[in-house]
């Protein structure tokens, strides 16, 4: 185990690490129930695309874990899948056999970049405090879901605004309540530096819930809200053969090589800005970049989410992606692969217990991500908001601003870089700012334009 994941060198034990990897896997269940439910609309099938989901991110996080020694877990994308969904497969009216086609190719694509050190290039051209801001960024966007899931936050006339507590209360009202206790429980746990403090507060707030629908508090109408008491069913693995491979089977000339062009383009900006988002700001958070901002292990991390995009699309799934919940399991302390071959692990377990790992409710995970969220934002105290340092400090804030905002780490990414270098250019630094910056900023405005 030291020979391979190097724990002392990075202050850490098995103990901390399959705590942190078991963490991360709580965090991220729920793509195992959402992702199916997602694909499904699109005509597939949905213990197909569990399965496919399951296997990729098997692969994907064992990759990270082994090859990269990062703590770093992969999953099918959640934004990703939807586009390939409602819109692809949706407004498009694309099978959803060309859709797999696109993002095995945009694998591919990856996998190229990642050899040739592009994407590599690209994550090193990135200034400091873009990065931190990509950081804090990502965790009010993880904080905001973290909301959304607990319910506390909800759709109203300003957009979002808190719940209403005593509307629906035995379904919704509850479980916001619960995830308040949770959120409280983690953060005093937490301080009181007390081990796995939040895997013990998921548990905690999930078992709160099954107490809560014992005495009637809590009670599912089977449509929107469900048991909290997980199943002991098991999985028919002779469906994968309904989406394995199926990305093959595709006639590009009835939907036009333009349009899937255009299809297959949209997947990979979203994706590589995306996982570099994801990469910059875990790896900041866990104190993992040098003095430069680089990340040591970026070639085989990039690597690994690679493979698993392309993995995951001949499996069945849509792509698959370096997960910001991820997060999770560095704040319980994860600092090495192990935490993502723990994670990797329970991923391919799942595929023989999913019904008792999908029944991790929504409302029990969300206060670690809140949580975390907090943890990640801390790192706002290293940009320089002073005046001296305003041609980074608002390209920072921008960024910061629009992932939550847009719901969107690559749209935060690009909002920062082309702030960056339109404000350092026309106050006259432009001889700071990195060519590969520049490249960047006029691929994000002709992807404005056109996709």
């Amino acid at each position: 185990m030291e020979k391979l994941f190097k724990l002392k060198e990075r202050g850490t034990d098995v103990r901390t690490e399959i705590f942190a990897g078991v963490t991360t896997f709580m965090t991220m269940a729920y793509i195992l129930a959402v992702n199916p439910s997602i694909l499904s609309s699109t005509g597939m099938d949905g213990t197909a695309v569990l399965l496919a989901t399951c296997l990729a991110s098997f692969i994907g996080t064992m990759c990270m874990g082994i090859f990269a020694n990062l703590p770093f877990a992969l999953s099918a994308g959640m934004g990703l899948n939807a586009f390939m969904a409602y819109t692809v497969c949706g407004a498009m009216g694309y099978p959803w056999q060309v859709a797999l086609f696109a993002v095995f190719l945009e694998g591919v694509i990856f996998i190229v970049l990642s050899v040739t050190k592009v994407r590599e290039a690209i994550f090193d051209s990135i200034p400091l405090p873009l990065k931190k801001a990509v950081s804090v960024g990502i965790g009010l966007f993880i904080a905001f879901i973290g909301l959304q899931n607990a319910q506390l936050v909800v759709g109203g006339a300003t957009l979002v605004e808190i719940v209403d507590f005593t509307q629906d209360f035995s379904t919704r009202g509850i479980c916001a309540v619960l995830a308040v206790i949770g959120t409280f429980g983690i953060a005093i746990l937490y301080i009181k530096k007390v081990p796995g403090s939040i895997l013990i507060g998921i548990i905690g707030t999930w078992v709160l819930g099954m107490i809560c629908q014992v005495a009637g508090i809590y009670v599912p109408d089977n449509e929107n809200w469900f048991s909290l008491f997980p199943g002991f069913a098991m999985t028919d693995f002779t469906s994968l053969g309904k989406t394995f491979g199926q990305c093959f089977k595709v006639d590009l000339g009835k939907v036009g090589i333009f349009n899937f062009i255009v299809v297959m383009m949209s997947f990979l900006f979203v994706d590589l800005f995306d996982t570099l988002g994801t990469l910059i700001g875990v790896a900041s958070k866990a104190d993992m970049l040098d003095e430069e901002g680089r990340l040591p292990a970026i070639r085989p991390a990039l690597m690994a989410d690679a493979v698993a995009t392309t993995s995951g699309a001949v499996l069945g799934t849509s792509t698959t992606t370096t997960f910001v919940e991820s997060a999770a399991g560095v704040g319980a302390g994860g600092r090495t692969g192990l935490t993502a071959v723990t994670t990797a692990v329970l991923f391919l377990a799942s595929t023989l217990f999913a019904p008792i790992f999908v029944a991790v409710p929504s409302f029990a995970t969300a206060p670690a991500l809140i949580v975390v969220g907090f943890l990640m934002f801390s790192s706002i105290t290293d940009i320089k908001f002073d005046a001296e340092h305003f041609t980074s400090a608002i390209p920072a804030y921008l960024c910061i601003l629009a992932m939550p905002l847009f719901y969107s780490i690559s749209e935060g990414i690009s909002i920062g870089v082309i702030s960056y270098v339109i404000i350092n250019a026309a106050c006259g630094k432009a001889k700071k700012v990195n060519p590969i910056m520049y490249v960047l900023t006029v691929l994000f405005v002709l992807k404005y334009i056109f996709l």
